[in-house]
């Protein structure tokens, strides 16, 4: 078996750099992990999927409209989940849930979401939320967040949207889902909703095409 040189003009392979170069790869999909699968989950879905339950009707199909205007100074604070549709990032949850939101100076706002396991310890999420423009509607309730360091901000799969589909005029009541009709939360300032007002809420969501038959209601 012959051996061929390679040509005196190729570089020679770096082991070091290459490794280096890797392992820094490596640790930015490590990281960011949790927020990509997010990302690619509902880019996957939203394409292999048509929207709304299995009847189909075209209303439900249609592109959802968001809350405008959203006054982010009112929206901040902490409110509190009643219901979700299932997702793999708070499969640990088993009891309440809460979301703080505080606006930053730079025009994003802090997010910090808390929820209780099964065992009763706290898990607790922070992340970065964004305003996203919608062209004719200033103010407009669509955000994107995301959970992963900020070094990785430049990514889009780690940010994921939020959008503001239903707001009571004093604020006490969000229905909050993302364009592909997979994730679903409302939420209220109240630790507990009335069961009527949660009803409906969730009938509006039926009414956008989300299959609210999958829904979880928090802490009853």
């Amino acid at each position: 078996m012959t051996t061929r040189r390679p040509p005196a003009n190729v570089r020679p392979f770096d082991d070091r750099r290459t490794s280096h170069a890797i392992g820094a790869m490596a640790t930015a999909f490590v990281v960011g992990g949790v927020a990509t699968w997010f990302a690619l989950g509902a880019a996957r879905t939203a394409r292999a999927q048509p929207a709304g339950p299995a009847d189909g009707a075209p209303l439900m199909r249609a592109p959802l409209q968001v809350v405008a205007p959203v006054d982010l100074e009112r929206y901040a604070g902490v409110w509190h989940e009643q219901a979700r549709l299932p997702n793999r990032f708070q499969k640990q949850c088993a009891g309440p849930v809460s979301a703080e939101y505080t606006p930053q100076p730079d025009g994003t706002v802090r997010v910090v979401n808390r929820c209780v396991r099964e065992d009763g310890n706290f898990d607790e999420a922070v992340g970065t939320a964004r305003v996203v423009p919608v062209a004719g509607q200033p103010g407009a309730g669509r955000l994107e967040v995301r959970f992963a360091p900020a070094w990785l901000s430049w990514l889009p799969i780690v940010w994921g949207d939020y959008w503001i589909l239903k707001l009571d005029r004093d604020y006490q009541v969000s229905l909050v889902g993302t364009p592909n009709r997979e994730y679903l939360w409302v939420l209220s300032r109240a630790p507990r909703l009335d069961d009527a007002v949660l009803q409906a809420e969730l009938d509006y969501a039926r009414s956008l095409g989300f299959d609210t038959a999958k829904v979880t209601l928090t802490g009853r």
